[in-house]
């Protein structure tokens, strides 16, 4: 059961409208409109699917995103480099402190204005994720 709604502001349902976070006891629940009825699904069920997301972005690019990660902290030297290498590759140990810390409130702002959005339908199944600058896996042109 997750404390938090990671994603909380960046969840919208399938007619644009933003998901709603309540607190069913402890657990989070992002709240979706299916036709006046207010569907409450647990937020670690969204968060979860979009953490998966994240990570299938990464694999395969693990020295792109440790370059880039460096190099975006100013710390282009070979021992933070082995630091944020060494933190990607033990991510999911990580996301698991993420389900019960949350996105600092700034980020999620930082994120909602960079266009990262999720969408899901009345079931919690994700069925669009924007990820602004997510490494493309082939060179189509698709997003």
């Amino acid at each position: 059961m997750a404390n938090k709604a990671v994603f909380q502001g960046l969840v919208f349902d399938e007619f644009d409208r933003p998901a709603e976070v309540v607190y069913v006891g402890a657990e989070a629940c992002y709240v979706v409109d299916d036709n006046g009825f207010r569907r409450h699904i647990p937020s670690e069920q969204v968060d979860r699917q979009v953490l998966e997301l994240m990570l299938q972005s990464i694999e395969g690019h693990e020295d792109l995103v440790t370059d880039q990660a460096a190099k975006m902290l100013g710390q282009d030297d070979i021992f933070s480099r082995a630091m944020i290498a060494a933190q990607i590759k033990n991510i999911d140990r990580q996301f698991e402190a993420l389900l019960n810390t949350g996105l600092p409130e700034e980020l999620r702002a930082y994120l909602g204005m960079m266009g990262f959005r999720i969408v899901i339908n009345v079931h919690g199944e994700v069925i669009e994720f924007e990820q602004p600058g997510a490494i493309a896996d082939d060179d189509s042109g698709d997003e």
